[in-house]
């Protein structure tokens, strides 16, 4: 690993999000009833043979690094798909909009239900764990929403950005975007992001949006052998 940033997950339960990890040394996890992530520290056999050990055999999780994804024999691959991750080139300003609230636990059913309708990535009932979150409404209906997921010290990923379809096209998610990243900014945090290679259209979108390319990753959801 040469930044901070080639192994998200591991260097947020290393850092920032160390109070919420499963495991030890050489391999960590969030609870998976937040988000199923899980890294080893490094390719060395004991850390592969401790992120075998995570998962439950019926339990899934999801691996992010740069470069190739080592996993152990006792674990096999459900899918993969090529990522990007990206980064703020410079640090947005902190911006305001009277139709934006900060979300609570007392959202959550919602929020799981607009991430469930237009899937952002992985999300859960207990997704405000790791960072917080803002929405808009219409009429008492959550249609948008964009937040903050992992953390490493100096960087926070913006995450779970969705418009309902029925509000696509009026640009509540780029006002979410630029919100998010501002806050963070607003910190002294740098924001960053993780997109499927294949979506070309959101990466069109976050470059404009004064985000640039940093790294090529790869994920992987890992199962154990039956």
């Amino acid at each position: 690993m040469t930044h901070i940033l080639d192994r998200p997950i591991w260097t947020a339960l290393k850092t920032a999000h160390a109070g919420l990890a499963e495991g030890n040394e050489n391999a960590r996890r969030y609870p998976p009833s937040i988000v199923s992530f899980a890294a080893s520290a490094d390719d060395r056999p004991e850390s592969l043979d401790a992120l075998e050990n995570l998962p439950s055999q019926e339990e899934s999780m999801i691996l992010v690094e740069a470069g190739p994804i080592a996993i152990p024999a006792g674990l096999a691959i459900a899918t993969e798909a090529p990522l990007v991750q990206m980064i703020a080139e410079q640090p947005h300003a902190k911006i305001s909009d009277s139709r934006i609230e900060m979300l609570t636990e007392a959202d959550a059913a919602d929020m799981l239900a607009l991430a469930t309708l237009t899937k952002p990535g992985p999300f859960t009932l207990r997704a405000q764990c790791l960072g917080s979150f803002w929405g808009i409404r219409s009429d008492g209906r959550l249609v948008a929403m964009a937040g903050q997921r992992m953390r490493q010290t100096g960087f926070i990923e913006l995450s779970g950005l969705c418009t309902h379809p029925d509000f696509q096209g009026r640009s509540l998610g780029t006002l979410l975007f630029r919100f998010v990243a501002g806050e963070i900014a607003s910190n002294g945090d740098t924001a960053y992001l993780h997109a499927y290679a294949a979506n070309t259209s959101a990466i069109s979108l976050y470059l404009a949006l004064g985000f640039t390319l940093r790294a090529e990753m790869n994920m992987r959801v890992v199962k154990r052998r039956s």
